[in-house]
């Protein structure tokens, strides 16, 4: 495919393959209960950042009414691809699938230039699918935060010579650990504590086992407390998230590919990490005039399991040590949206004894982080983390979820905000249970 003209089909004015599918807005009767879902319509109040005027934009393109271009392009690169719409709408109107299909038309009618366009070459193609060079920056940002340098930037007011959202950004980076792809060697057998009831295969993810590498640890400890042998293929890489939510589907396509065949042996893939899953069960719509590729990926997406459903459904020891906390859950979008889980990962944090769950309003509602939103549309970013953070009860000292691009969004907005709660993967607070549990003095505090 690539950037080449559409000759099969044509479709009004797009005009290259891989077109957004009409079927997915075929149901849409424009009923406008979508509205109150979307965070950016409730920020403009404008109808163009609506579910319903984005779909109304793309079939005005698909009937030739609009052109390909920045008119078009603002409303569908605003969007946060959250997914609330379509939780919300009577139909299931596949909005996000239609956004990423659009955006894809987008960057090959209009590719990013000048420094924007070097930038998002150098870390979607250059960075992201290169599990060594994600590891470099790793150790570079380590090395950056254990020789003191990271106080000597912020002591000598450095950090204010940067764009505010990344200054901000650097103030709540995590602690850089030893990534578990390092720790563990490809394809080795991690196994099981006690019988084995299953061997599953773990996506250790590009973003979480640099910046979140502990997670990755408890995830490991968890599924082998509860019998399952742990394979981390070797040859998988980054899921292609961030490249297709980019409008980058050919490299997406390519990182796709290369996982399908890099858990190909495997009965069960295990994720962590919510934008990861729901990318992964959803590989099929990037190969749609594929036919072989589609079949494998739909296969493929058949074995992925989020890590908290798959311990609700094969069941986990419930742990008997005590974290004695108030803690509040936070939907991920990708993962209540995209993957309809949000009862497991309660049901886990409530099996811990000592934790008293505090109900957060609007729980399900973005934080902003939306992969690199946060990053490239920075204002849009605060606002709705504002809006988040007005749900974020006070009283509660924990905010668990389960995806990472959140955990550095409500990181964020706690410390912009003035709170002290400590942002927690659900996983992880299981982890520290069954640690406790052993004699360990977990790491709750």
């Amino acid at each position: 495919m690539g950037k080449l003209p559409c000759e099969t089909k044509s479709l009004g004015n797009y005009l290259w393959s891989d077109l957004p599918d009409e079927n997915k807005w075929a149901d849409c009767v424009h009923c406008g209960m979508c509205l109150e879902a979307c965070p950016t319509y409730e920020i403009t109040g404008q109808e163009q950042h609506s579910p319903r005027g984005r779909v109304y934009l793309m079939k005005s393109v698909a009937e030739g009414r609009l052109e390909v271009n920045e008119q078009f392009a603002d409303p569908v690169f605003q969007c946060l691809d959250c997914r609330a719409c379509t939780t919300a709408c009577p139909a299931d109107v596949d909005v996000g699938g239609l956004i990423e299909e659009a955006r894809g038309q987008i960057r090959q009618a209009m590719p990013l230039k000048g420094m924007k366009g070097f930038v998002g070459k150098l870390f979607l193609q250059k960075l992201f699918p290169y599990q060594n060079r994600l590891n470099t920056l790793g150790s570079l940002l380590k090395f950056y935060q254990k020789s003191g340098m990271q106080k000597i930037t912020r002591k000598t007011g450095v950090m204010k010579m940067m764009p505010k959202h990344l200054a901000e950004m650097e103030a709540i980076m995590p602690e850089i650990k030893q990534p578990v792809r390092k720790n563990y060697k490809d394809e080795k057998v991690i196994k099981a504590k006690g019988q084995a009831k299953q061997e599953v295969a773990f996506l250790t993810g590009c973003v979480m086992d640099v910046m979140f590498s502990d997670i990755n640890e408890s995830t490991i400890n968890v599924l082998t407390r509860n019998g399952n042998d742990v394979v981390i293929p070797g040859r998988q890489t980054c899921c292609g998230a961030l490249h297709v939510h980019a409008g980058d589907r050919e490299t997406g396509r390519k990182l796709a590919k290369q996982n399908i065949e890099a858990f190909e042996d495997f009965e069960k893939v295990i994720v962590n990490a919510a934008g990861c899953g729901c990318m992964l069960k959803e590989y099929a719509e990037l190969f749609k005039e594929e036919p072989k590729w589609k079949e494998k990926a739909e296969k493929f997406s058949e074995k992925v399991e989020d890590i908290s459903k798959y311990l609700h459904d094969t069941g986990y020891e419930k742990p008997k040590a005590e974290i004695k906390t108030k803690i509040t859950y936070h939907d991920a979008c990708h993962l209540a949206h995209g993957q309809g889980i949000r009862e497991e990962p309660r049901h886990i944090l409530l099996d811990i004894p000592g934790v008293e769950m505090v109900h957060m309003p609007n729980a399900d509602r973005c934080c902003g982080s939306a992969g690199i939103y946060n990053i490239t549309n920075p204002e849009m970013a605060n606002a709705v983390l504002e809006s988040k953070m007005e749900n974020v009860p006070e009283e509660a000292e924990m905010i668990s979820m389960g995806n990472p691009g959140c955990m550095l969004q409500m990181a964020l907005g706690v410390q912009k905000y003035g709170r002290s709660q400590k942002i927690v993967h659900t996983v992880q607070l299981l982890d520290w249970a069954y640690k406790k549990e052993d004699g360990g003095s977990g790491n709750e505090g």
